[in-house]
């Protein structure tokens, strides 16, 4: 871990500098964190895989995945807790893998956020600067400049058990800011919360990460999490990244079934690709012998061979006759309406034995179980994948 000694850190960003959310991938500058072809073994477990990436400065990037994936392992490659067994982790340009925690200029937060229990909060969130004898004016400044960033500042004098889910978690984010590190490193910070608060904190999180400027790399297992929090996303599995890129990209435009399937709720359904030649820049698929047109992917693809076509539940509507022009459209038969407050989740039986799921207005008109249905959406929105 790395904490600022006496007068130290005058050229890192200060707490309240706004810092805009970024847009634009990091290869556009140099970036701040990369991973160089970094593979991490356990006698002949791999948990990571030839990792390659690189992290912008300012940024907040999300390592997702379910158990196993990696990236958890990948974050504590970059915190120094654990070795590569192949490859090479840079910061600023230069390399860190061989630097033991305290030497980079990282901090990390747990799902756990181990907090002295003997201590008050302020007491908590200066104990790292004391240990490194930084002086007691600097040491009470960035202490309450911390607290309040965290809207922590009436809280100082409590003990730990004083506070809630929530606000614990803030003084463990504010024990790792107040150090002032070029990468926050967030392993399943919210994972103790309720699902209220873990929604609130969810954006306070963004926010803060937005205000200090300062790059988040953030470990969960919640896809909501990540869509909700990211400039990009790091789809992990098996120890490799199955994709990579920002919310919008990977959820509208998942790279493979895995992909589309984690992220979301999707209909997946096995697709066969037609003879016939569709318009440029589009594939004809046939489904249950219904010819549908979808974007072509970007991998080739051949007549006769079997893809996979990913429709998400929101896009779908209802309709009685014919769909409009420029969409696709299925017919089965009700199997149950769902009511989910906001939606209702409807589930159709496709005559072939697929099934389609799709969300609708709470308001619209309802359909009993039996009832014969048929459903379009945008020819332009669903999505061939080939992987």
């Amino acid at each position: 871990m790395w904490v600022l000694g006496r007068g130290e850190g005058r050229h890192l960003p200060r707490f309240h500098t706004a810092h805009p959310t970024l847009h634009l991938p990091p290869a556009v500058s140099p970036p701040l964190v990369e991973l160089r072809s970094v593979t991490k073994r356990f006698g002949d477990f791999v948990a990571v895989d030839d990792v390659t990436l690189a992290i912008a400065g300012g940024e907040f990037l999300t390592l997702l995945g379910a158990s196993g994936s990696g990236k958890t392992t990948t974050l504590r490659m970059i915190a120094g807790f654990e070795q590569p067994t192949a490859g090479e982790i840079w910061m600023d340009g230069q390399p860190i893998h061989a630097l033991p925690p305290y030497k980079r200029h990282v901090n990390t937060v747990f799902q756990n956020y181990a907090l002295f229990p003997h201590m008050s909060v302020w007491d908590n969130v200066a104990y790292g600067l004391r240990m490194r004898r930084v002086a007691k004016p600097e040491v009470a400044q960035r202490v309450d400049a911390a607290l309040a960033m965290v809207h922590l500042e009436t809280l100082g004098g409590r003990v730990p058990r004083q506070l809630s889910g929530g606000q614990q978690q803030r003084v463990a984010l504010a024990r790792a800011l107040v150090n002032r590190p070029k990468v926050l490193l967030l392993d399943e910070p919210l994972g103790a919360l309720d699902l209220k608060l873990r929604k609130e904190m969810q954006l306070e999180l963004k926010h803060l990460q937005t205000q200090v400027g300062i790059t988040f790399v953030y470990v969960t297992h919640d896809q909501e999490e990540a869509l909700t929090m990211s400039d990009r996303i790091a789809l992990m599995r098996a120890g490799r990244i199955e994709q990579l890129g920002t919310p919008r990209e990977i959820y509208e435009h998942p790279a493979t079934r895995y992909a589309a399937d984690f992220i979301g709720e999707t209909n997946l359904l096995a697709a066969r690709v037609r003879v016939a030649t569709p318009p440029p820049g589009r594939l004809t698929l046939e489904i249950e012998g219904q010819a549908l047109e979808v974007p072509a992917p970007a991998s080739p693809v051949t007549p006769g061979q079997e893809v996979w076509l990913s429709v998400r539940p929101e896009i779908m509507t209802m309709v009685d006759a014919a769909p409009p022009a420029g969409h696709n459209s299925l017919e089965g038969t009700v199997e149950e309406g769902i009511y989910a407050g906001s939606l209702t989740r409807l589930r159709l039986r496709l005559p072939g034995g697929g099934a389609l799921v799709l969300h609708l207005a709470p308001t619209g008109t309802a359909r009993a179980a039996g009832a014969h249905a048929r459903v379009a959406w945008p020819a332009d929105l669903g999505v061939c994948l080939v992987a």
